[in-house]
C-alpha cells in the first residue's frame, strides 16, 4: 500500500471534518443508526424473522438502493432459496463459529441473489471491528493506494481474499486512528474511502491503475465467470424495465442463458436473445443462437464473450446466423454497463420520486 497517498488523504479527511463538522457528523450518525439496527438482531431473533421482518432487514442495504422496486428483490430471494434455508445460511455465515473463509465461500456457492456486496456489508454492521465492505467503491479505492491483486470478478472475491481486504482495512484504521480521528471501526474506514479516497480515484490520476483483467485458469472458474455475465444480463434487463430472465427454452432444443422480453400491449411481444462464452468451443453458442432466431418474437440474438472469441463467433457464424439480427457484446462492457446502470439507479433512488409502495 502506498503511504504516502494514504496519510496525504488522511491529512485531508481529518482537516474536512474540522472544516465541516455538521455534514461529517450528519453521515457519521446515519452509518451509527445502520449499526446499531443490525447489532439489535442475534442469531435467533434473525432465525425467527417473518418475510415481512426481512423485507425491512434487507430493504436498509445500501446494496438494496439501486432497485426501486426492493419487494421484487426481497421476494425473489426468498422464492429462488426457500426462506428457512436462506435465514440458515445467513445466521451461519453472521454469527457461525466455523472457520470464517469457509462460511464465506460457502455462503456464495449456496445461496442465489446475495453476492459479495450485499453480504460483507451485512457482516460490517454486524461486526466492524472484523469486517468492511467488499465492492466495487473499496476495490477502486484500494487500487488508487496501489494495493496489488485486487479482484475484477465475483469469482475472485473469495473468502481468502476478503480476509486480505479486511486485513488492509486495520491498517488503514490503525492510521486513521494515529492522526486522531475520533471512530476507526471499519465502518469509519469505508466512510474515510468513499468520503476522500474515491474521489481521488475517480480522477484517475497517475499510479491508479484499474484491476487487471484475469483470464479464467480453471473450468471451475471459467462457470463462475460465465455464471456472473449471465447473472448481469439479467439484472441490467431487469434495471432498464424489461421481464428478464435466465435459463430460458426459447424453442424446440434451445435454452438460452438470458433473455429481455417486453410486452406490446395485447399484441405480442419482443424478445432478446443472449448465449455468454467464456471459454471452449463455440458450436453450441451458434447452434443455439440459430435456434432462437426462429422464434418470430426474438428481434436480436446476442453474444457475449470477450474479443478474441467474438472475432471466432463472428468469423464461424457467417451464413449459419443471420448476420441482420446477430449483435455482440464484449463481456467486460457488460460488467461496465451493469456499474454504470447500478450507480445511476442509486441515485435516481435516492430521489424518492415514488413511493415503495407504489
Amino acid at each position: 500500500m502506498n503511504r504516502t497517498k494514504l496519510e496525504s488523504a488522511i491529512s485531508a479527511f481529518v482537516k474536512n471534518k474540522k472544516a465541516n463538522a455538521a455534514y461529517y457528523d450528519d453521515n457519521w450518525t446515519e452509518r451509527k443508526e445502520r449499526k446499531a439496527y443490525y447489532q439489535s438482531f442475534t442469531k435467533d431473533k434473525l432465525l425467527a424473522m417473518t418475510e415481512e421482518d426481512f423485507f425491512e432487514y434487507m430493504s436498509r442495504l445500501w446494496s438494496m438502493v439501486m432497485w426501486g422496486n426492493k419487494r421484487f428483490v426481497v421476494d425473489k430471494l426468498i422464492a429462488d432459496n426457500g426462506f428457512d434455508a436462506l435465514k440458515k445460511q445467513l445466521a451461519e455465515l453472521l454469527y457461525g463459529t466455523a472457520q470464517f473463509e469457509k462460511r464465506w465461500n460457502t455462503f456464495l456457492k449456496s445461496v442465489k441473489g446475495m453476492g459479495p456486496s450485499t453480504i460483507s456489508e451485512l457482516l460490517t454492521y454486524t461486526n466492524p471491528n472484523e469486517y468492511i465492505l467488499f465492492n466495487k467503491t473499496t476495490i477502486l479505492c484500494y487500487s488508487y493506494l496501489d494495493v496489488p491483486d485486487m479482484p475484477k470478478y465475483n469469482y475472485q472475491y473469495t473468502g481468502k481474499k476478503f480476509a486480505e481486504v479486511c486485513a488492509i482495512a486495520k491498517e488503514i484504521s490503525a492510521a486513521l486512528k494515529a492522526a486522531g480521528a475520533e471512530d476507526y471501526d471499519l465502518l469509519a474506514v469505508d466512510y474515510f474511502l468513499w468520503d476522500e479516497v474515491l474521489p481521488l480515484a475517480e480522477k484517475k490520476e497517475p499510479g491508479n491503475q484499474a484491476p487487471v483483467t484475469v483470464t479464467p485458469k480453471t473450468a471451475s472458474d471459467s462457470k463462475s465467470l460465465h455464471d456472473e455475465i449471465k447473472e448481469k444480463l439479467v439484472a441490467i434487463g431487469e434495471l432498464l424495465g424489461f421481464e428478464s430472465r435466465s435459463e430460458v427454452k426459447i424453442t424446440t432444443g434451445a435454452v438460452v442463458d438470458a433473455v429481455w422480453e417486453a410486452k406490446i400491449g395485447n399484441m405480442g411481444k419482443a424478445i432478446y436473445v443472449f448465449e455468454v462464452q467464456s471459454k471452449g468451443s463455440i458450436d453450441s453458442l451458434i447452434l443455439n443462437l440459430k435456434k432462437a432466431q426462429s422464434n418470430a418474437a426474438v428481434q436480436a440474438v446476442v453474444a457475449v464473450a470477450d474479443e478474441e472469441q467474438l472475432a471466432k463467433i463472428i468469423r464461424e457464424s457467417a451464413g449459419v446466423i443471420d448476420e441482420k439480427s446477430l449483435r455482440t457484446w464484449n463481456s467486460d462492457d457488460v460488467l461496465a454497463v451493469y456499474d454504470s446502470l447500478a450507480r445511476a439507479h442509486e441515485s435516481i433512488n435516492k430521489l424518492a420520486l415514488v413511493p415503495e409502495s407504489f
